[in-house]
């Protein structure tokens, strides 16, 4: 099952957030729009983004500044850069904080779309080389009385791990019988 990339849509031009908010959801994309990086901070702090397109000028907390901040509370979300052609030197600040793209504005509208879609596959596997990659480590050398249902935090941490990257995994885990013998314990986030 595909989901639609989760789009946050960040500029302080409300006009221009409305319009290209609307072309994104006939898209098919879920958009959710904020004019401002202090609101995007916020919103990125109780839901989860694929991809954030940020306008690098902004009053308050400006585009490099609110990518910087968006990395830190989705570390797997994808940013890309709006800039106007006054701005690159400010882009090439925002680099720093490991950009998907910067575009020009007014960007391409074709162009803007195939980013968002490649940011997101981007978005979905550096999540899920995350999560095998703990799950490895939660499962290395561990025998049944020592699983996660016994205890062990780590089954916890994986669902969250997959809720944060939002894919859907059935987990077995070894549980104990009284027989001494290993029976599977599904878990689904």
């Amino acid at each position: 099952m595909k989901t639609a990339p989760r789009v946050l849509l960040i500029d302080d031009e409300v006009t221009f957030l409305e319009y290209l908010g609307k072309r994104l959801e006939r898209e098919g994309f879920s958009v959710v729009k904020a004019d401002s990086g202090e609101k995007a901070l916020e919103m990125a702090s109780s839901q989860t983004f694929d991809v954030a397109i940020v306008d690098l000028k902004m009053p308050g907390i400006d585009g490099v500044e609110t990518q910087r901040r968006l990395k830190e509370i989705q570390p797997f979300m994808e940013c890309i850069v709006l800039t106007g052609p006054r701005s690159i030197q400010t882009a090439l600040e925002s680099g720093r904080h490991r950009a998907y793209q910067y575009l020009l504005k007014p960007a391409e509208y074709e162009e803007l779309v195939k980013n968002i879609k490649e940011a997101h596959a981007l978005s979905i596997k550096s999540g899920q080389e995350k999560f095998d990659k703990r799950l490895q480590e939660l499962f290395k050398g561990r025998t049944a009385s020592q699983g996660p249902e016994n205890g062990g935090h780590g089954a916890q941490e994986l669902l969250g791990t997959s809720r944060r990257i939002r894919t859907h995994v059935a987990v077995l885990l070894p549980k104990a019988s009284l027989l001494g013998k290993a029976f599977p314990t599904l878990l689904c986030p």
